[in-house]
């Protein structure tokens, strides 16, 4: 028994080593662009929400970056009829763990869960959805180099295409006889139906709405922070001339 609660301990320390050492690309921040976001709404909701649910967002919080009513309905609802509804999905949890190995984890705090003391959540979804990579020895036929081994298909690869890495081969610094091999690029081996460019720039747009999804009163908050600060400095000032008024005549 004591072996067995000893490894137990370990598989937590074991799950989040096995990582990846892959450079996280910073996230273009579009989260003031209220078309940028209701772009990467569309691409969650097409593209997404099939598998994983956002259960803490309301498809009405999306009138909050311009979207109406009608357009959301007309768009964005597919398993609701209803605006006030959480973003659920129909798909049996059960039989998600089947297909996938895994459960798909709700979407609505990711840019948050994901950040590290090293890099923010947004550079890391940014570079996971850019890095997908055609690998036929696995189940789903593809691979992730922010995400290595991932168990999640590349649903998105009809809009970049496929790509395959290029290493690389160099001589090992700590052993003259051996070569390593280093990651250089990627080589588009068959276009999508964006450019690489326009694939980059819809990325970082779902990753923005993503941001947004996490905290939809993000801005709200900087916004009052800021008058908050405003206040007392104005504040700080009449406190400062007052107090000076009020001792002027005691030495």
């Amino acid at each position: 028994m004591k072996k067995l609660f000893a490894l137990l301990a370990l598989v937590p320390s074991l799950v989040m080593g096995a990582g990846s050492n892959y450079p996280m690309d910073k996230a273009p921040d579009l989260t003031n662009d209220l078309a940028a976001l209701q772009r990467g709404a569309q691409l969650f909701a097409n593209y997404c929400l099939n598998c994983h649910s956002a259960e803490s967002m309301r498809y009405n919080r999306l009138k909050d970056i311009g979207l109406t009513d009608e357009q959301i309905k007309n768009n964005l609802m597919f398993a609701t009829d209803n605006v006030g509804n959480t973003m659920t999905i129909a798909m049996d949890p059960k039989e998600a763990k089947q297909w996938f190995g895994a459960t798909p984890p709700d979407l609505s705090l990711i840019a948050r869960s994901r950040a590290t003391t090293s890099y923010p959540g947004a550079d890391y979804i940014y570079t996971y959805l850019r890095t997908y990579y055609r690998d036929h020895s696995k189940p789903t036929g593809w691979n992730n180099m922010a995400f290595p081994n991932v168990g999640m298909p590349h649903v998105l690869w009809e809009l970049q295409g496929e790509q395959t890495p290029k290493f690389e081969e160099k001589a090992d610094p700590h052993n003259a006889d051996k070569t390593i091999k280093k990651f250089v690029g990627f080589e588009l081996t068959k276009p999508g139906q964006m450019t690489p460019t326009e694939y980059d720039r819809a990325m970082a747009e779902l990753t923005s709405y993503l941001v947004y999804m996490a905290e939809p009163v993000r801005q709200d908050r900087f916004k009052l922070g800021v008058i908050v600060l405003l206040f007392f400095g104005v504040f700080t000032i009449f406190a400062w001339r007052l107090n000076a008024a009020y001792w002027k005549d005691i030495k």
